[in-house]
């Protein structure tokens, strides 16, 4: 009787976890493979507590999983810290795979990496979230080096909402694709991948009265606003593995080829050419989001007014290069 109790006690505490959240990672059911043996436990948030939904070494049902997708419940599945390793091999072993088209890939990649994301985001320690970004960033530059469609299909994936994590995101992967026409080589792809996850940083510091209002900003907001660039500097500045251009690209994104930008109204080839890119990228992927007070542009749109109404602010080869990138889209 007592060997049963004891089992009964940890059957429950296997499959019924009251626990903190933090300990367990969101994750996107679009990055499961249907049938794929799962190398993890996955957990749903029911009522606070985290309940085991699917064990170790079970399969999706491909027709369950997708009613499950089709329901827009991707965002209440989960796993346990202990096992994020797990999860990740999983991921790799997708991307490695000669049975998953490009596509398929490309949005198993950036989905994992939003959920990622917003673990970094909101992690007290930025000098961690710094590290951890490393791999992300590493896999997508792989990607890119090894599917030749790649970038086509992320950029087709990015642009739907403007949410930090999304925006950081998809800021970093149109600036890997800049970069990739430029000619940046593999290690100065990831240094770039970085500052572009990190460039909006300093807005941890910002009041998010003032992120997050509709209408247009008071000239005492705008000044607060402003202070993220510098803000971002020193939170980078604390962390010595970082390296000059991530923190340029922080520090110098908003400033305007023409000399007119902030917060060192820095001029031409005087600005970074990470901050460049980030600029462009930035503003670029700002007009083609859809936000609660604006209506989406079309990429062609977006780019044709920052050619022709903006084009004092950005660097124009880069800018022109732009075009390289949409290229890419339109192929996908």
């Amino acid at each position: 009787m007592k060997l049963k109790l004891i089992t009964s006690i940890v059957f429950i505490w296997h499959h019924f976890y009251i626990m903190d959240k933090s300990l367990f990672l969101k994750i996107k059911l679009s990055t499961i493979q249907p049938s794929k043996i799962l190398t993890f436990n996955v957990y749903v948030l029911i009522n606070g507590h985290f309940t085991l939904y699917l064990k170790l070494g079970d399969a999706f049902d491909p027709i369950k999983l997708q009613t499950l997708m089709s329901r827009s419940q991707n965002d209440f599945f989960y796993v346990h810290h202990t096992e994020w390793k797990n999860y990740k091999e999983y991921i790799q072993e997708v991307l490695r795979s000669t049975t998953a088209s490009p596509l398929e890939k490309a949005t198993i990649l950036r989905e994992s990496s939003v959920a990622l994301m917003e673990e970094l985001y909101e992690h007290p320690d930025v000098n961690v979230a710094l590290n951890n970004s490393r791999p992300i960033i590493s896999d997508f530059v792989s990607f890119i080096k090894h599917e030749p469609e790649a970038m086509g299909h992320l950029i087709s994936l990015s642009g739907h909402d403007f949410y930090t994590y999304n925006h950081s995101l998809d800021v970093a992967i149109y600036s890997l694709g800049l970069g990739q026409i430029i000619g940046f080589s593999e290690k100065e792809l990831e240094e770039l991948g970085i500052a572009a996850l990190f460039h909006d940083i300093g807005k941890r510091n910002v009041s998010l009265d003032i992120l997050c209002k509709k209408g247009n900003l008071s000239p005492e907001e705008w000044t607060i606003m402003q202070q993220h660039t510098t803000y971002g500097f020193a939170i980078l500045n604390q962390n010595p593995t970082i390296s000059d251009g991530i923190k340029n690209a922080c520090f110098e994104h908003h400033e305007s080829f023409l000399g007119n930008g902030y917060p060192q109204q820095l001029t031409g080839q005087e600005i970074h050419p990470f901050a460049r890119i980030v600029a462009i990228t930035d503003t670029y992927d700002a007009m083609t989001t859809q936000r609660s007070y604006n209506v989406p542009l079309k990429p062609y749109d977006a780019l044709r007014i920052m050619k022709e109404q903006l084009s004092g602010r950005y660097d124009p080869q880069m800018l022109k290069a732009l075009y390289g990138v949409l290229f890419q889209l339109k192929a996908a």
